[in-house]
């Protein structure tokens, strides 16, 4: 299949996630000590197997994880969203062991593809938009940013990576992409169907509801440049991995379709990641990304992105059918 790019929920408790979701900036670069890195990387271990998206796990208490905190807070009664109590005594209660060791498969490197051009002519003739490294595999395995592995491991050599060598990484459920299905297509469901997503544009978050409206995981998102975001409420209407991504300049650009396209292969590299879906919005849709650092922090041409890690979520919390919500 190929992609083309481009109410309230919960009555009051979709004004309290919205509170939640207000915050600072980024958090800045200052350097954190190593006790502080891993009080911060426990409590992001932490959300982010609890579904309350820090973004990228990397030791710092940045704006995503206070906006983490805060949905965790609201969808745990906690009155005040901004407190780190409850959450922490929760961090260091369920992640008794922060780090794990991976070691490198000979399989991992045929999601590798050495020398991947940057320009969508160029990957339109290649088979397959791998990783760029094997560090970059590692690093999206695990929740993280390529600089955090080197941290990690200050006596590994990252670009010569081979299989049998052990890395230490944080202890988050890996993200694998072996395990991802090939061109799978999601129907709509019983229950899932009745969930709502809502896209906050200004807090560059999405809030996933359950039925009776209650908050049940929030992710940090990117989404569309202004002239393009579809506010007000649509249906999602399809939901595949892998997708084929129809890479269009004009679409991008101005929002309309045009008659020169390139056809870009599937993998964690496609500037849809390795999900999309679809919205009844045309050319509007939710999906993953070839470049997790930037999300929340940049703009897309239309759509809503997650980092592919969370992405790969979504069919267990949405599907064909659920409400989507971008104010």
């Amino acid at each position: 299949m190929v992609m083309a790019a481009g109410a309230a929920v919960g009555g009051v408790r979709a004004v309290a996630a919205e509170r939640a979701t207000e915050g600072g900036g980024s958090g800045g670069a200052a350097a954190v000590t190593t006790a502080e890195f891993e009080e911060n990387l426990r409590l992001q271990v932490y959300l982010d197997g609890a579904g309350f998206g820090p973004g990228v796990v990397d030791g710092r208490q940045g704006e995503f994880t206070r906006k983490a905190v805060a949905a965790w807070n609201v969808a745990h009664g906690v009155s005040d969203v901004d407190d780190l109590t409850q959450v922490t005594a929760e961090a260091a209660r369920e992640v008794t062991t922060l780090y794990a060791a991976y070691a490198m498969k000979a399989g991992d490197f045929k999601f590798v593809t050495r020398g991947l051009p940057s320009k969508p002519e160029e990957q339109a003739a290649v088979k397959y938009l791998g990783y760029r490294s094997a560090a970059e595999l590692v690093a999206e395995r695990f929740h993280t940013t390529e600089a955090v592995v080197a941290r990690l491991n200050p006596k590994t050599n990252l670009g010569a990576l081979k299989a049998g060598v052990v890395l230490k990484v944080p202890n988050v459920t890996p993200f694998e992409i072996e395990a991802v299905p090939s061109q799978r297509a999601w129907k709509e469901d019983p229950v899932l169907s009745r969930h709502a997503v809502l896209i906050n544009v200004r807090h560059k978050t999405a809030a996933i509801y359950n039925a009776e409206g209650d908050l049940m995981a929030l992710f940090p998102i990117t989404p569309g440049r202004e002239k393009f975001i579809p506010y007000g409420e649509w249906t999602l209407s399809s939901m595949i991995s892998t997708p084929v991504f129809r890479w269009d300049k004009q679409l991008l650009e101005q929002g309309k379709r045009g008659t020169t396209a390139h056809l870009l292969p599937p993998g964690p590299n496609s500037p849809v990641g390795v999900l999309w879906a679809g919205t009844t919005r045309p050319g509007i849709g939710l999906h993953g990304t070839a470049a997790p650092e930037t999300i929340g922090r940049s703009q897309s041409a239309g759509c809503i992105r997650f980092t592919n890690w969370d992405a790969i979520r979504l069919p267990t919390l949405l599907r064909p059918g659920s409400r989507v919500i971008v104010k």
